[in-house]
């Protein structure tokens, strides 16, 4: 089994940073790809981005490209997104997601493991 656990989240006015950390344990995550959607209050769960673990690639939803970057750092078995420039539009439950595979996935139903989210808040 494989446990996500998200931190970082909370609240950070307009044009501020935050930086989301994302552990993983129970498994070797030598070939797993790495995610991060977000949810906001009655709608569908979004892609943001996704980082292979075996490999330097990522992919970001073009809401979001050149303002958030998603890094990993293999010894700690740790997945980040540091969000610069927030937008109130970009407040919602941030969720990190994992799945065995090679290469990059950006739907929801192809990721197998999630963690419980945590939320970020942006005002203006």
């Amino acid at each position: 089994q494989v446990q996500l656990v998200e931190s970082g989240g909370g609240l950070v006015q307009a044009g501020g940073s935050l930086r989301l950390s994302c552990a993983a344990s129970g498994r070797t995550f030598s070939s797993y790809t790495m995610g991060w959607f977000r949810q906001a209050p009655g709608k569908e769960r979004d892609f943001v981005a996704t980082i292979a673990w075996s490999d330097p690639n990522t992919y970001y939803a073009d809401s979001v490209k050149g303002r958030f970057n998603i890094s990993r750092d293999n010894a700690k078995n740790t997945v980040y997104l540091q969000m610069n420039s927030l937008k109130p539009e970009d407040t919602a439950v941030y969720y990190c997601a994992a799945v065995r595979a090679y290469g990059l996935k950006i739907r929801p139903n192809e990721y197998a493991y999630w963690g419980q989210g945590t939320q970020v808040t942006v005002s203006s």
